[in-house]
């Protein structure tokens, strides 16, 4: 019986400490269309690598519930978009969309920025490849399509997807643009960042085109999208950055190609240069007819983030994605087929700001006593946000930390008992040698 106890105390504390794991196993599942180009190990390709590797039973997760991150006065959009549930305003008669297994999402008509439905809107949370959508947005106008660049060994050593560029080979940023939108190639986002300046220039440039768009709940960390601690995006701000970013020809060109040639290595003896084909990762866009974009992502930790549009009949919608569970395309052409059907009846429960109409976020005037109202527990400036990761998932649960750290403060916890439990047997034995 104690060793029973004792075997139960134990699994208790790796529910209580190890937090890391309380969701359960993940694992990548690239949203991919057929072979992509040579990608990052063994010179398999970018489906290759993601067919070989074991996918979670969307079933047997569940979604965390986010933390308020906004109060309802300061939310950018509209106070409604402040909750951390289901939004809608639905007459009688229509029903409410079908559900998505996502931490956050947001459908809007694209056109007039009338937001139909959304969950969790604000919740901040890792954007994964999604922020590519930034990065395209504000290199595309910086960087003309026929220039010429040259691979370094850092981009072509990026972690994560790559397209498979080669240090000290040329290629024009249209070549690279076509691989970061279509292929999510961590490398190209590093060689256009060169070519934009820099990468700290690049994240600066990102930084203030978010401002200057009304996204103030992202933080760009990195121009591929990698996970990194203090970077941060939001449904609603994806749903501005995509927005923004379809009003780009060159960028509406890139997210609707499905296939495009790359240029590969030149072989010494022809000095002919090979050339592969690199596919559009978007699902939606070889099965649901009308899909003219944007873009997919996914890390361990971000899970399934997605910005998607789709046009029929002179209406076009706009759905975003964060921490989602299912990486099938047909949840979101239920939505899809909801919001076409239902979506003119449905009411506006916010709108998608026009760009530079909310460069600051909103702050609450000091109380007449010189103080101020008390903030919610995610701070309200950027400079605070980026010190915090996915910050709208509930505490406790750090989706950036290794799982070793639970492990240790359990092995630190149980060693505690154990040597307790010897000063206690010491003091039994030492008793009854006295009596």
């Amino acid at each position: 019986m104690p060793r029973r106890r004792a075997s139960a105390a134990a699994a208790s504390l790796v529910l209580a400490v190890g937090g890391a794991v309380v969701f359960g196993p993940t694992a990548p599942a690239v949203a991919g269309a057929p072979a992509s180009a040579p990608a990052s190990r063994g010179g398999l390709t970018s489906a290759q690598v993601a067919a070989a590797k074991p996918k979670p039973s969307p079933s047997l997760l569940k979604l965390p519930v986010p933390r308020a991150t906004v109060r309802p006065e300061l939310s950018i959009g509209g106070p409604r978009l402040a909750s951390t549930g289901l939004v809608t305003d639905l007459p009688a008669g229509v029903p409410a969309p079908p559900a998505l297994k996502n931490v956050a999402w947001l459908l809007a008509d694209m056109d007039t920025g009338e937001v139909v439905a959304a969950k969790a809107p604000h919740a901040r949370l890792l954007p994964a490849s999604t922020l590519k959508t930034l990065t395209a947005l504000t290199l595309i106008p910086k960087v003309g399509p026929d220039r010429v660049i040259t691979a370094t060994a850092a981009d072509a050593n990026a972690d994560g997807t790559r397209v498979g560029i080669v240090p000290g080979a040329t290629y024009t940023s249209r070549q690279l643009f076509e691989a970061l939108l279509m292929s999510s190639g961590n490398d190209a986002a590093y060689a256009l960042a060169g070519a934009g300046g820099g990468r700290a220039a690049t994240l600066a440039a990102m930084n203030a085109k978010a401002r200057y768009l009304g996204a103030h709940d992202t933080v760009a960390k990195d121009p591929s999208g990698l996970d990194v601690r203090g970077q941060t995006s939001s449904a609603y701000d994806l749903a501005l950055i995509g927005r923004a970013a379809m009003q780009l020809p060159e960028f509406r060109r890139y997210v609707t190609t499905k296939q495009a040639q790359f240029p590969g290595r030149t072989d010494p003896k022809t000095k002919k240069r090979a050339t592969y084909v690199i596919n559009n990762h978007n699902k939606l866009l070889y099965n649901y007819d009308g899909t003219i974009g944007i873009k997919n992502g996914y890390t361990v930790a971000a899970h399934r983030t997605f910005i998607s549009a789709v046009t029929r009949g002179g209406k076009t919608y706009l759905l975003t994605e964060m921490y989602g569970l299912d990486g099938s395309w047909r949840p979101q052409a239920a939505m899809y087929d909801w919001a076409f059907r239902y979506g003119s009846r449905a009411r506006p429960v916010g709108t998608l700001v026009a760009p530079g109409t909310v460069t600051a976020p909103p702050r609450l005037p000091p109380l007449k006593d010189n103080s101020t109202v008390a903030p919610l527990d995610a701070p309200q400036d950027q400079a605070s946000r980026a010190t915090a990761a996915a910050a709208a998932l509930p505490r406790g649960i750090d989706h950036t930390s290794a799982p070793w750290v639970g492990i240790g403060t359990l092995a630190v916890i149980a060693g505690l008992l154990l040597w307790l439990g010897s000063r206690a047997a010491s003091a039994r034995r030492r008793h009854h040698a006295r009596h």
